[in-house]
């Protein structure tokens, strides 16, 4: 295909009403929500915004994690989130001045948190409205699940010593690049698989980051840099769950105490058994993930297409776009085009764009028969228009005949071969296993059909001619046929040079 094709497969997205309702059910934000209507009046807040010890201990008990360990931990996370997307506005005291503020104590009050505009939106405003809200507080977790251990700074300033960020062996940078290539890779994953909502093992997703493609055997320290990101990937996943991001089931502690005793590392490159699989971790996108991810890389320019986008386009656009995605998406997004279409009309579009002698002529007609296909009966006019057609007579006595429709006159014998090359011309890029050997039996079937198929192929007036040729040489199993096959391609390139 031309060389602006999508970068990304497309994905199917939920309804943004559905992903808005999504938002607003992520634990955090929902924490966040009752924690910016909980401040009412006004809630005295410490210099950076956060809950003074008092304000902190009530906050905790109206969120209902006052017999929580982690309570106090997850009030104070929502409340960061609350300031960060403005859910909650911060005044600062008027009175006191930024170097009277150095000297006050941790738990001094130094303002007042009150709810913030933004808190409306949450329930009056549109789903759009939501979703921006959330995704901006997506952000800020983000940020936070790449920061560094905090164990680690504390102890490093501890006893008045300096922060050495260097020794942390921490790279901001590399930590973003990391997190980015996995959250892309699970996109990638949740747009490939047929059936949504399929958990990925941690490991594996691990080690697509890390291992070579080139690399048959991962060496031990391969390993155990897979072992690492593996566990890395662990907390940054316990934190972006509660965001709604992705459902994440996280590796079993009691393994993660295995690990440390024996020194050992996950082997991740190596299948594991089922039963072994969910200890390991599992982890996928939601559909609000999903959503979430394609937003990012729309913004750092990838195309990243959703079903849907090419209803609005003409059929140039479609058919120019539809063999690059899978099956099932494909016929998603051709029922969407047709669906603002008379049959009829669309029809005609889809035949008109399928023409031309170009190298993708091939596959535009193959995704217009495939779009075709899909159409209502009231479209026959269009076909029965393009019968004499060298391009299009093939496809449409195909399309009435499927329909059983009466009056199909017989293809001239130069039409039918003309088709054959067509359409195995557009199955020529798929190296698949499973497609090469769909293209094996159709060769096969073809000159078992059509006795001597190879020496009136060749004659065939069609600019893939001779590539076809060479590989039906190639793919059939029978040794004379394909001798035979390769000596028409070697005629159709002497003939397409004169």
């Amino acid at each position: 295909m031309p060389a602006d094709r999508p970068t990304m497969p497309p994905v199917r997205l939920h309804p943004e009403a559905e992903l808005a309702r999504d938002a607003l059910s992520a634990p955090l934000l929902a924490r966040a929500a009752r924690l910016a209507r909980w401040a009412g009046t006004g809630v005295p807040v410490g210099v950076g915004g956060e809950l003074v010890d008092k304000s902190l201990v009530a906050a905790t008990e109206h969120l209902g994690l006052a017999g929580d360990e982690e309570g106090p931990a997850y009030t104070a996370e929502a409340w960061q989130l609350a300031v960060d997307t403005g859910l909650v506005e911060i005044t600062e005291d008027d009175e006191l001045d930024d170097a009277a503020a150095v000297d006050l104590p941790d738990d001094a009050a130094v303002g007042t948190a009150t709810p913030g505009e933004e808190l409306a939106l949450l329930t009056s405003g549109s789903p759009q409205d939501v979703l921006d809200i959330w995704l901006g507080g997506m952000e800020t977790v983000l940020a936070d699940a790449v920061a560094p251990d905090l164990s680690d700074i504390a102890e490093q300033l501890a006893d008045g010593g300096e922060l050495d960020l260097d020794a942390l062996d921490w790279n901001p940078e590399e930590e973003a690049e990391l997190l980015d290539g996995i959250l892309g890779n699970l996109y990638l994953l949740s747009a490939l698989n047929e059936v949504p909502g399929q958990d990925v093992p941690l490991p594996a997703l691990a080690a697509s980051m890390i291992v070579p493609d080139d690399m048959d055997e991962p060496t031990d320290e391969i390993l155990e840099e897979v072992s690492a990101a593996m566990m890395r990937l662990d907390d940054q996943f316990r934190v972006l769950e509660p965001i709604g991001l992705v459902a994440y089931r996280p590796v079993d502690e009691a393994l993660i105490e295995e690990l440390d005793e024996d020194g050992d590392t996950v082997r991740a490159a190596e299948p594991l058994a089922d039963e072994d699989v969910a200890r390991y971790g599992m982890v996928r996108l939601t559909p609000l993930g999903v959503w979430a991810v394609r937003a990012r890389m729309l913004d750092a320019g990838v195309d990243a297409p959703a079903v849907g986008d090419l209803a609005d386009k003409n059929a140039d656009a479609l058919l120019a776009a539809l063999p690059d995605y899978p099956e099932v998406l494909a016929q998603a997004e051709s029922e969407q085009w047709l669906a603002a279409r008379t049959p009829l009309d669309a029809a005609r579009d889809l035949l008109a764009a399928a023409r031309g002698d170009d190298e993708y002529g091939p596959l535009r007609r193959l995704a217009a028969q495939q779009t075709l296909s899909l159409v209502a009966p009231e479209a026959e006019p269009a076909l029965r228009e393009v019968l004499d057609d060298r391009y299009l007579g093939g496809l449409a006595r195909v399309w009435l005949a499927e329909r059983g429709l009466p009056d199909i006159p017989e293809p001239s014998q130069d039409m039918v071969f003309w088709l054959t090359v067509d359409t195995i011309a557009a199955q020529l890029g798929d190296t698949d296993d499973a497609a090469t050997a769909e293209l094996r039996e159709l060769v096969q079937g073809l000159t078992e059909q059509h006795s001597g198929f190879f020496d009136e192929v060749w004659r065939v007036d069609h600019p893939a001619t001779a590539e076809v040729l060479e590989v039906m040489g190639q793919l059939h199993p029978d040794k004379k046929a394909a001798k035979e096959a390769r000596k028409a391609a070697f005629k159709a390139r002497s003939r397409q040079a004169d």
